[in-house]
């Protein structure tokens, strides 16, 4: 009978086993995916291509050159919009675009740990643009409306932000703990609350409105309250990705190193045996809220003290707060998954417009991408059944089975 170490995997094989089982190629494969169908519809939606679809049949090969110019010119444009762009002269020119990504990915991220922090936790904030909107009010009005040195200014309207949307969040966080109410009606119904009390602000003289002024939108801020541009003015990224890319590591070791983040894992794991066990789940809850809000929070203080400083209005949330739940299922609610895919996601909007403008390519196909990669990322089952992957747990199983064998 054969030795069951002789029988027992190679290292090499148990490796690539647990990569292609695991949840991170699920999300590489689901962006490809995504990015397939893409291309689908920009060939489908291409006048050449319908054009040269009319006579494929006497020649195809028209066809599939058309085919080709059309997406890998969009593709091409988008990486150009989001990477670098080769047709601009000089290094310092190329790489702009990529610094517009990571302009564009500093409030992805930020939101998307928030909903992530509160996946981990077995909650669904659906508030992230309510909560954005309190913070952009509460950061904004302590951005224009004081007269501070310039670093206590930035930090006051930073904390005035990050407070407002932890509040906001809390609320959800309370009534989640005292009563049972489910978070997700909760936090719809503060979206809305949240919207119409910053649109009644806003056109309120004295209150957000700017004065003088009868449109609804703030004065600009402060020089002293505005996030200092990381690489001049020539370049829009500003220091609030450096201090997202803090947040980042600090989530990261709140959830995987800390004893409360031991307590998040266990509640959103199984609330039931976390209670028998001694944790206080309805006050787990309460934090998670917090803590939720107040990273969606800075999403809107990073728009109104780094992206528009000049004023703003009640759609300054421009769709990041629901934005942010992709990036987080994208991320697998892990903080450095939520990182590169706010990134990604990023890339996506700057490429986007780029794409737009070059190729005549409707930006609505990159929305479609993003909402294909949600259908992918919650269909595990119907990727691994694409390229034929094995199932989680089967390297377990065929472990077990093979120990088995060699037992006998």
């Amino acid at each position: 009978m054969p030795d069951a170490q002789d029988t027992q995997p190679s290292r090499a094989h148990v490796v690539l086993r647990q990569i292609f089982t695991g949840s991170a190629i699920i999300s590489v494969l689901a962006v490809f995916m995504a990015v397939v169908v893409g291309a689908v519809l920009i060939a489908v939606t291409d006048e050449q291509v319908q054009e040269a679809a009319g006579y494929f049949f006497s020649r195809p090969s028209d066809m599939l050159v058309a085919v080709w110019d059309a997406v890998s010119g969009a593709y091409s444009s988008l990486f150009q919009g989001a990477v670098y762009n080769f047709r601009r002269p000089g290094f310092e020119n190329g790489i702009k675009p990529l610094l517009e990504t990571l302009t564009f990915a500093t409030p992805l991220i930020v939101a998307g740990l928030g909903v992530a922090l509160a996946f981990r936790v077995g909650m669904f904030n659906i508030g992230g643009r309510g909560q954005m909107l309190i913070a952009a009010a509460c950061a904004g009005w302590v951005g224009f409306s004081l007269q501070l040195p310039a670093g206590l200014h930035l930090i006051l309207a930073v904390l005035a932000g990050v407070l407002g949307g932890a509040v906001w969040g809390g609320i959800a966080g309370v009534l989640k703990a005292r009563t049972g109410a489910h978070e997700v009606i909760v936090t719809i119904m503060l979206n809305y609350v949240a919207f119409y009390l910053v649109a009644y602000l806003l056109r309120t003289p004295g209150a957000l409105q700017a004065p003088g002024q009868n449109n609804p939108k703030t004065a600009a801020m402060e020089s002293t309250a505005v996030f200092p541009k990381l690489f001049g003015d020539r370049y829009a990224l500003h220091l609030g990705f450096v201090l997202v890319v803090i947040v980042t590591i600090a989530v990261w070791w709140l959830l995987e190193r800390s004893s409360l983040g031991f307590r998040f894992r266990a509640v959103g794991e199984n609330p039931h045996a976390s209670k028998i066990a001694g944790i206080n789940v309805n006050r787990m809850y309460l934090y998670a809220m917090v803590l939720s809000g107040a990273l969606v929070g800075l999403a809107g203080v990073a728009q109104v003290l780094g992206t528009v400083t000049t004023g703003f209005g009640a759609d300054i949330d421009a769709g990041i707060g629901f934005d942010a739940i992709t990036v987080a299922l994208l991320g697998r609610s892990k903080p450095w998954g939520v990182f590169f895919a706010g990134i990604l996601f990023g890339g996506f909007k700057a490429g986007g417009f780029a794409m737009q403008a070059a190729e005549g390519i409707p930006i609505d196909i990159v929305l479609v991408v993003q909402s294909v990669i949600v259908l992918f990322i919650a269909a595990p089952p119907l990727v691994r059944a694409v390229f034929r992957l094995p199932p989680p747990g089967a390297d377990i199983a065929a472990r077990a089975d093979t120990a088995k064998v060699g037992a006998l």
